[in-house]
């Protein structure tokens, strides 16, 4: 199972790959902003996405309706791990098509059961 991690804090994306690594995902691919997330899309076979909220160039919400418009991505699982926890955020992340929701922090076991949720036996044979 392919994971792109997207998270403008080198150090988020750093942690959120160590949960992934520990839980036995070794291909994680990263992207720093919406726009490299997209090109790294076109690019590579990606199984699901984890996505911050509050990036340069391209918020979150921005990507996440570039992706679900995507004949080719289109209904790739994608989950939000943010910061972000307003009421209203999350539904406006939900509008937008996100799969699942994170509030940081968050423990690996909640990373874990939510990738579970969304991949099913995918997540379980990376």
């Amino acid at each position: 199972m392919r994971i792109l991690v997207i998270d403008d804090s080198a150090t988020m994306r750093r942690i959120i790959k160590s949960h992934l690594t520990t839980m036995g995902f070794h291909a994680i691919v990263e992207a720093h902003d919406g726009e490299q997330a997209l090109a790294k899309l076109a690019g590579e076979a990606i199984d699901l996405v984890i996505t911050d909220w509050a990036m340069p160039t391209m918020s979150g919400p921005d990507l996440v309706r570039a992706i679900r418009s995507s004949p080719t991505h289109g209904k790739l699982p994608v989950l939000m791990v943010t910061g972000i926890a307003q009421k209203e955020d999350i539904v406006q992340a939900i509008e937008a098509g996100v799969n699942g929701y994170i509030v940081k922090p968050f423990t690996p076991q909640t990373l874990r059961e939510k990738i579970q949720e969304l991949a099913g036996d995918v997540a379980t044979k990376p």
